[in-house]
């Protein structure tokens, strides 16, 4: 029994450890295209192992192994791309009613895409196994024919068995070996299928970020100054929220801070107007000019003084109930933009869009990793983030009469100009929007009167205006100190529209 099963033994061990690992080396990547990126979908050379991750390959400049897609078995899936690609559906990922739609289809053609990987490999596996059978049935019958011309007595035929008899018996051997070994190498192939598609499956599994699948290179900053208590709420972020231009808070007092003037902290801030209307005592950490990377993940140079990380400030608060993150034109460059489109005829040139997109992108992957340090605050207090304001006049009648959007010697702005910077600053809320909701985290979104609107501007055209309603503009004008800022009164308008958010239990 052993002589007759031996030769089938050896060709289905031949099969599943060698012509398996060959299948999956000489299987050629399966091209697709995926959130505007052509991906090519495989499967990464097996290893003496009997559990390990998938693969991600950026041609060029490295590779990651997916830990949280470990597969059982040889069969590892691998994702090949190039550079990343620039285009519209790379970016319509940062569009939150769009990206749900390319997500799904993105997952669909990679699913496509190893489905038709698997398949080729299936073909070539069966091409190996018939290939091998050939081979093994030819071997075991020239040994069959070498001893039975030697007599040796060791082949069941008889001496003298007649040569067709031989040869039929040769060839029921062959078939039989044939479909032993293709019978177990599918169903082997299948198995590595079915394990990866499991594996896949069971990793991908409650996954929202690409950062959950390939692990993030993060360092949280760290805890700065002493221990902080009697804050329910926080607020982090910029020159809006600091309020540049108001009055100075007091020196001295319970909850004065040493910064308080460098930063220009005034005394009707956003984080002083949500104390005012909560009520709830508030801690102040914004700072003008502050960005990710320099102001809240990181210190801040404000001249000669060095400012702590804000998110390094907030890790000593104790008992925080939430926090208020008011960030993004800076990082962008905003100003930037803004004073190009004052000074030039035309400002949609596509030098400064592409620098935009740049930056645009720049500040996505930077507000991720703040993201990701505000959701792991000890005690997890609800975050509210809050976008960029609109400053400009919507109509064409008000954008012409407003002498905000002119300056001395400059061509201004005019209705393309801004429809041009109206939707960057909507894009750059679509990114702000979109990181928030991937985290659930609230999203304030302010509506402030815009420059020249029910008595904003800079001129005396409109200072009955402002009398009659008492209030005054929401935003400075260029006249005023800091131009396109929040006033007293649009810094209440933007704490209305976080006050609003905020969890009945977050403010006690």
């Amino acid at each position: 029994m052993l002589r007759r099963q031996g030769p089938t033994a050896l060709l289905v061990l031949f099969c599943l450890l060698v012509g398996l690992p060959v299948t999956i080396l000489l299987t050629p990547a399966q091209g697709v295209d995926a959130f505007g990126q052509h991906i090519t979908v495989g499967a990464r050379p097996p290893e003496p192992s009997l559990a390990g991750p998938a693969r991600v390959v950026q041609v060029g400049n490295t590779s990651l192994d997916l830990d949280r897609l470990t597969v059982y078995g040889p069969l590892r899936p691998q994702l090949t791309m190039g550079p990343i690609q620039r285009n519209a559906e790379s970016e319509a990922v940062f569009d939150p009613l769009q990206a749900p739609r390319i997500a799904q289809e993105a997952v669909g053609a990679l699913g496509d895409g190893f489905l038709a990987w698997f398949l080729w490999g299936g073909l070539g596996l069966l091409a190996i196994t018939l290939v091998a059978s050939m081979a093994g049935a030819g071997l075991r019958t020239l040994l069959v024919l070498r001893r039975h011309s030697h007599d040796h007595g060791r082949e069941p035929a008889a001496p003298g068995t007649p040569l067709p008899e031989i040869w039929a018996r040769s060839v029921r051997a062959a078939r039989r070996m044939t479909v032993v070994a293709v019978a177990v190498s599918a169903v082997a192939w299948g198995a590595c299928g079915a394990l990866a598609y499991t594996g896949a499956v069971r990793g991908l599994s409650g996954v929202t970020s690409l950062a959950q699948i390939v692990g993030a290179y993060h360092l949280t900053p760290e805890p700065v100054g002493p221990a902080l208590t009697g804050y329910e709420g926080a607020v982090i972020g910029d020159s809006r929220a600091s309020r540049v231009g108001g009055p100075p808070v007091a020196a001295t007092g319970p909850d004065a801070r040493p910064d308080d003037a460098t930063c220009g902290r005034s005394s009707d801030s956003l984080a002083a107007e949500i104390g005012h209307l909560l009520p709830a005592r508030m801690l102040n950490l914004a700072c003008p000019d502050a960005t990710v990377a320099d102001g809240l993940r990181g210190p801040q140079n404000v001249g000669a003084t060095r400012v702590p990380a804000q998110v390094g400030v907030l890790e000593r608060v104790q008992d925080l109930r939430f926090v208020v993150v008011a960030i993004g034109p800076n990082d962008v460059g905003w100003t930037d933009f803004l004073r190009y489109c004052y000074g030039v005829q035309d400002c949609a040139d596509q030098l400064t869009q592409g620098e935009f997109d740049y930056r645009l992108a720049a500040f996505d992957r930077a507000y991720g990793d703040l993201l990701f340090d505000l959701a792991e605050l000890p005690g997890h207090p609800q975050v509210i983030v809050m976008t960029s304001y609109d400053p400009f006049p919507g109509t064409g009648a008000d954008q012409q009469s407003c002498p905000d959007m002119r300056a001395a010697g400059y061509p201004g702005l005019d209705a393309g100009k801004i429809d041009l910077l109206t939707e960057r600053n909507q894009r750059l809320n679509d990114v702000l929007t979109a990181g928030a909701q991937k985290y659930g985290f609230a999203v304030a979104r302010p509506e402030l009167r815009p420059l020249c609107a029910s008595g904003s501007g800079s001129d005396a055209a409109v200072t009955e205006d402002r009398a009659a309603d008492g209030l005054g503009p929401d935003i400075q004008g260029l006249a005023d100190p800091f131009p396109y800022h929040p006033t007293g009164v649009g810094s209440l308008r933007l704490a209305s529209s976080v006050v609003r958010l905020v969890d009945p239990a977050a403010a006690r």
